[in-house]
């Protein structure tokens, strides 16, 4: 496969995929915040029951998984933590694709510099980087490791949403518009409920 049919595939299928789980997450932390605990839940696939437990086992791996395609996402972008503070990365390992082996008309892209990222922000730039932090650490100590309830502080569930919509604002500021893309659709299909 050539470079130029990997970058489409990229754009076209893998990033969109992982910008949809990035949604989903947001989702998934709305609707199950509206609980202190799971209520029960069944789930139907062409009109047959398939699952029937509660809420957490929709829940918990849409979280989780969505977690690991926002860091991936950010990573694409050149982003990184490091010393508590959000950084640029400097290297990437063979066969990393970043945004920087993506060109447009006017040249490659660059990796996202951080004060451009927390500047896309509607927030201020502390709680910006608080949100985008929170995605690194929350993959590198809750996921990685056997600890505590993934999301047990009220300000990761605060944060993290904040981080969901700014990541997937990020990808189509600094990806598809520069090179002259429609943005992929990645919201969440669902019905409109009056308590999500």
């Amino acid at each position: 496969m050539s470079i130029l049919d990997q970058q489409r595939e990229l754009l076209e299928h893998l990033i969109p995929y992982r910008m949809r789980a990035v949604s989903a997450l947001d989702h998934a932390l709305r609707l199950r915040s509206q609980w202190e605990t799971a209520p029960s839940m069944t789930m139907f696939v062409d009109g047959q029951l398939v699952l029937e437990g509660n809420l957490n086992a929709y829940t918990n791996p849409v979280i989780e998984a969505g977690l690991i395609h926002a860091r991936a996402l950010l990573e694409f972008l050149g982003l990184c933590e490091k010393n508590g503070t959000l950084a640029n990365r400097e290297n990437r390992r063979l066969g990393d694709q970043g945004i920087e082996h993506f060109r447009s008309d006017q040249g490659p892209l660059k990796k996202v510099d951080v004060e451009c990222a927390l500047a896309r922000y509607k927030g201020g730039r502390s709680e910006a980087e608080k949100a985008l932090l929170t995605i690194f650490r929350l993959t590198n100590k809750k996921l990685a490791h056997i600890t505590e309830n993934l999301l047990h502080s009220p300000k990761d569930l605060e944060l993290t949403p904040i981080a969901c919509r700014g990541i997937n604002s990020l990808m189509v500021s600094y990806l598809y518009t520069p090179l002259g893309l429609k943005a992929p659709k990645y919201d969440v299909p669902s019905r409109p409920r009056d308590w999500i």
